[in-house]
């Protein structure tokens, strides 16, 4: 009798321990949508440097350490991930098995973990062009992996590489919809870390500002 009651009792808390089950809980700031008030962001835009963009000299994305483990064999790519898509189940490495995630830059739904990139919102090459080679290691660091600001999107995987280090002058999200929210972040970004834009950056985040 003790057998059949114990047996699957332990079964039971064996799988628990082996698999999380993550559902979302309040949105974190960085999920708000439009994120910034448009009104804010303005006037933040207008309060950063304008200059020309710096050169990439010195850069590499070894000086950005970055993923970062965050609490127990969670780092920040999988921290990310979790907040970020709904139903994510989790292995005892903390590594997405399963989960649903929406990339906000094209509206494309994923099934994958693998086929979701974890974006910086302001690109690790582009804060060096424009204030970061100035920075220390560890400034760089925690730029990387900041997950206060909304500096971490998870995101289709080959729309990111078309990003690449591109600024809004440059490149932005093929979902009109989301121009709105991926300037405000970008300023918002950009104005805590103190980084510059340029001329051309100013006028295509102002147009997109007009989205909202």
């Amino acid at each position: 009798m003790k057998a059949r009651v114990w047996v699957p009792f332990l079964v039971v808390v064996a799988v628990a321990v082996l698999v999380v089950v993550w559902r979302p809980g309040p949105v974190p700031p960085s999920k708000a949508n439009p994120g910034t008030d448009p009104g804010v962001a303005r006037q933040q835009l207008a309060e950063l440097q304008v200059k020309p963009r710096g050169t990439l000299n010195g850069y590499s994305r070894e000086k950005y350490p970055h993923w970062d483990t965050i609490e127990g064999t969670c780092n920040t790519r999988e921290e990310v991930l979790k907040r970020s898509g709904t139903n994510v189940v989790v292995g005892k490495d903390c590594s997405p098995t399963s989960g649903t995630w929406v990339s906000p830059y094209d509206g494309a739904t994923w099934t994958k973990a693998s086929d979701v990139d974890i974006d910086h919102m302001v690109p690790l090459a582009q804060s060096w062009v424009s204030g970061a080679s100035a920075w220390t290691q560890a400034q760089r660091e925690a730029f990387a992996n900041d997950l206060v600001r909304p500096q971490l999107w998870a995101v289709t995987d080959n729309v990111n590489q078309a990003k690449s280090d591109k600024a809004p002058d440059e490149w932005k999200p093929p979902l009109e919809s989301f121009w709105c929210t991926y300037a405000t972040d970008w300023i918002e970004v950009k104005h805590y870390y103190q980084l510059s834009v340029t001329t051309a950056e100013q006028a295509a985040l102002s147009d997109m500002l007009n989205r909202c």
